[in-house]
């Protein structure tokens, strides 16, 4: 392999990646890649066809109760042009620190660790236009070169849509053990939302199942329930699709307030409706994956 470095460390850290061809580059690049999920036991995709559904919320909610169950759990936020995983998480730092093992990532609650392309950027107003072989190179080194140790769930928040983020996501990870569909009860959600069941199928990716967000208002003041965005939508696409239907998360004025605040709200307030229906979709998850392993 001529001057190619042999060791562990990125292409980008290496002394010697000026005298490596560009097929040596990626071929080490895939060894670190397949090295890093070795030592993950599951990969999950949170996907939306839209915007606006709150699908980042529901992403740092399941990994936050996954984490609250005793596991551990990364935050891959794929999402390169609205990286808001940081600011939901209450992470404020910039910038990326290199350990001995690579990239180490921030760890806002221990056993819950997160990598952004929010820590890279020094201005969060900065726009972030970029070309999809770059966004595909950049979630290859949010792989390879981030030392995401021993985890049992890595969580990869994707962008809206069926674009390059979940194609690259995909195709980097290669064997990804089930996508996790968020939509909220209208019907124009639910249109794009079935796209992401097609992509998932196409792409060989199991699917775990639909959430239905935004389903129902709480009142703080009564606490009854308005139906804002209809109600329903969520569990009939999933019947008629013949996927899991994982449940519905109402919409709690509190959870706007600490995802503003950095606080993840099914930790803050673990007795709340969206708590216990957020904990209820991830035991639904659990047992898929728990049946896959046996």
């Amino acid at each position: 392999m001529g001057g190619c470095s042999q060791d562990e460390s990125s292409c980008g850290s290496c002394s010697s990646a000026g005298a490596c061809s560009t097929d040596e580059k990626q071929k080490h690049t895939d060894e670190l890649i397949k090295k890093r999920l070795s030592g993950i036991k599951y990969k999950i995709m949170v996907m939306s066809g839209k915007g606006g559904v709150g699908k980042s919320t529901v992403s740092v909610s399941l990994a936050s109760m996954l984490n609250a169950m005793g596991y551990t759990v990364g935050i891959l936020d794929a999402d390169i042009h609205g990286p808001n995983i940081p600011k939901m998480l209450g992470i404020t730092k910039k910038g990326a620190m290199n350990g001995e093992d690579g990239i180490v990532p921030f760890e806002p609650i221990e056993g819950l660790k997160v990598m952004s392309v929010g820590f890279l950027i020094e201005n969060d107003d900065e726009a972030i236009i970029w070309r999809a072989a770059i966004k595909h190179s950049m979630i290859q080194q949010f792989i390879s070169d981030v030392a995401w140790g021993e985890l049992d769930f890595l969580i990869i928040d994707l962008p809206p849509g069926t674009g390059d983020e979940p194609l690259s996501a995909a195709h980097v990870i290669g064997n990804v053990d089930g996508s996790v569909i968020v939509t909220t009860p209208q019907d124009v959600a639910l249109l794009d939302s079935r796209k992401s069941v097609t992509f998932s199928r196409k792409l060989n990716v199991p699917i775990f199942g639909i959430i239905e967000n935004m389903s129902g208002f709480c009142c703080p003041n009564c606490g009854s329930t308005v139906d804002l965005f209809k109600t329903g939508g969520g569990e009939k696409a999933a019947l008629e699709l013949g996927v899991t239907f994982l449940g519905r998360i109402p919409l709690e004025a509190q959870v706007v307030q600490d995802g503003d605040a950095g606080t993840p709200h099914v930790i803050g307030h673990p007795g709340s409706p969206v708590a216990k229906a957020m904990k209820e979709a991830t035991i639904k998850i659990l047992e898929q994956t728990i049946k896959k392993e046996g």
